[in-house]
């Protein structure tokens, strides 16, 4: 099969282990990464307004792996949906490979950030939906991804107290909670973000259908937080 025959193939969820499974070496990150696995699915597969060929269309939603120190399910979902060639995959990591340890926005078909250090991600949204809004640009959603360790971040505490008051509407944020967080205490998460106007839900993030309700939910006015849980990093 040509790259170009393997960029159209149609891949769905059951092909994700195999496309993630190419990927090897040092540094994988792999816990990371199968956390993400099925909200990056849901949000490409049914939410997103993303695809190759409208890359640099400025009605298109923009989505920010924050989590990006984790990128292998990332790549293997670009693959699936025909951003990249799926024979990327096993050059993960390597030292001429576009797919990198950290998802490279100059490299990477589809990726919008360059990210991975904890704590960048949720202000780069704040200020890529306050970018749409000076443009007039009423349409794109913007979604960010993160982790709930990099909750105990600064720079991410200011971004939640900032958005919630601005009323950025377009505005999505996934928390996935693999209980790696330092200071969490139960319900913390989801009562940072109400207590700065966002509205919220709290979903298991393994359930697709459930990942979608809750990522689809209305919120007028507000910006809106998803908290979907897997199991323990350490499990």
């Amino acid at each position: 099969m040509t790259i170009t025959e393997e960029r159209h193939r149609a891949y769905s969820y059951a092909d994700l282990p195999d496309l993630m499974s190419r990927m090897t070496g040092d540094e994988k990150h792999g816990p990371a990464a199968t956390s993400t696995l099925d909200v990056l699915w849901v949000l490409h597969d049914r939410v997103l307004r993303v695809a190759p060929e409208r890359a640099d269309d400025p009605e298109r939603d923009r989505f920010l792996l924050s989590k990006g120190h984790g990128p292998m399910a990332y790549y293997a979902v670009l693959a699936a949906k025909g951003f990249v060639p799926a024979a990327w995959l096993p050059d993960f990591g390597s030292y001429d490979s576009p797919l990198g340890h950290h998802p490279d926005r100059t490299l990477v078909p589809g990726v919008e950030i360059g990210s991975g250090s904890l704590g960048h991600g949720l202000p780069i949204a704040v200020g890529t939906a306050l970018g749409l809004r000076a443009q007039g640009l009423a349409g794109p959603a913007v979604w960010v991804l993160v982790g709930d360790a990099e909750l105990d971040e600064g720079s991410n505490h200011e971004a939640i107290a900032f958005a919630g008051p601005a009323g950025l509407e377009r505005l999505h944020t996934v928390v996935v909670d693999n209980s790696s967080a330092t200071y969490a205490r139960p319900g913390g998460i989801l009562a940072r973000f109400e207590a700065a106007g966002w509205s919220t839900a709290a979903v298991d993030g393994r359930d697709h259908e459930t990942l979608y309700a809750a990522f689809t939910a209305p919120h007028p006015g507000r910006p809106h937080a998803v908290v979907a849980r897997v199991e323990p990093k350490s499990d």
